[in-house]
């Protein structure tokens, strides 16, 4: 018997290798994946405004990435003793204007540097709703989309749904800046399987819908985009809430795993899998702790992962192990 429907992936025309440099930006689904890219040891820069949901935010970011822009004090707001940016998520905002404006434009900069060069670009999107602010809330600009209410009084936002129209022109506009900038990037557009039911059971679905029909619009317009469906692995593929969390809102990690392994056999250079278990195998030994760690057999250990991280190191320089041969060098000591 069949207890969940299984579809077939098509693969990336121009999957991830290790090697390249890859930049990850979007939702909290977004970070799932790059920490498990982190993990494989590639060349990951992950979100470097915070988490975004809204296709517009995420626009927003990318040209500020594009553009190098600078921000100063005057484009932060003060609430409950701290200092914030609309467009940013709370880890960059500080107890001090000048210590945030540091965080958000080193952060900036590293991101110019990284989309300059992206072989990949990976975006999710998680919902089409925005949070527009209104007169009361500081900074206010007509039409201004907040990417993150850092718990400010709710009558500084005005909620709206994005269009197919203003969805689709937000990411059009988008993706030519990217390729303008950097002609060779291959986008790999993914929908969050994240519901927000906070919008509501119909909004979220009208919300996904929106962001499904843009994204498809453009895969079909432009060659080096592709579509990685996560979003339907999870609602029509498991299907089934014993793979959401407790709040019945996040996939929990089984379904994260299931998406992953779907994720890198549509999305990974085959060549990059067999790599991947043997940098996996340093991790696990990196992790394991012995009962007795002065024995022969726990020393023979270590060397042998020692040497593993080693050789892997000097035959691929893009690797970064220095952590892991550290690890492996202060045990032996």
């Amino acid at each position: 018997m069949k207890f969940h429907f299984e579809f077939t992936i098509p693969k990336s025309a121009n999957p991830i290798r290790y090697g390249s440099r890859n930049l990850l930006i979007g939702s909290c689904f977004t970070e799932h994946i790059g920490e498990k890219l982190r993990y494989h040891k590639f060349q990951v820069l992950e979100n470097p405004h915070g988490i975004l949901f809204n296709p517009e935010s995420v626009a927003e970011a990318i040209t500020d990435y594009i553009d190098q822009r600078v921000y100063t004090t005057a484009d932060l707001f003060q609430l409950n003793e701290t200092w914030h940016s609309w467009k940013h998520h709370s880890r960059f905002s500080g107890i001090t204007p000048e210590a945030s404006v540091q965080k958000i434009n080193t952060s900036i900069e590293e991101a110019h540097q990284h989309i300059l060069h992206a072989d990949n670009i990976l975006i999710t999107l998680g919902s089409a709703w925005t949070y527009q602010l209104t007169d009361k809330a500081p900074l206010y600009q007509p039409n201004k989309v907040a990417a993150n209410n850092h718990k400010a009084p709710a009558d500084w936002f005005k909620k709206h749904l994005m269009t197919y129209e203003e969805v689709l022109q937000v990411l059009d506009n988008m993706l030519h800046r990217i390729f303008y900038t950097n002609p060779h990037a291959n986008i790999i557009f993914t929908i969050s399987p994240v519901r927000h039911l906070r919008e509501g059971v119909v909004e979220n679905n009208r919300s996904k819908a929106v962001l499904i029909q843009a994204v498809h619009h453009l895969v079909d317009k432009f060659e080096q985009l592709y579509y990685f469906p996560a979003y339907e692995l999870v609602i029509d593929d498991l299907r089934d809430y014993r793979f959401y969390a407790e709040d019945l809102v996040h996939p929990n990690y089984q379904a994260t795993q299931y998406v992953w392994e779907k994720f890198t056999d549509a999305c990974l250079d085959p060549a990059a899998h067999t790599m991947m278990k043997e940098i996996a195998s340093i991790q696990l030994a990196v992790k394991h702790r012995p009962f007795n760690p002065e024995t022969a057999m726990h020393k023979k250990f270590l060397e042998q992962n020692l040497q593993k991280a080693t050789t892997l190191q000097a035959q691929y320089p893009y690797l970064d192990l220095q952590q892991e041969i550290s690890f492996f060098q202060q045990a032996l000591a």
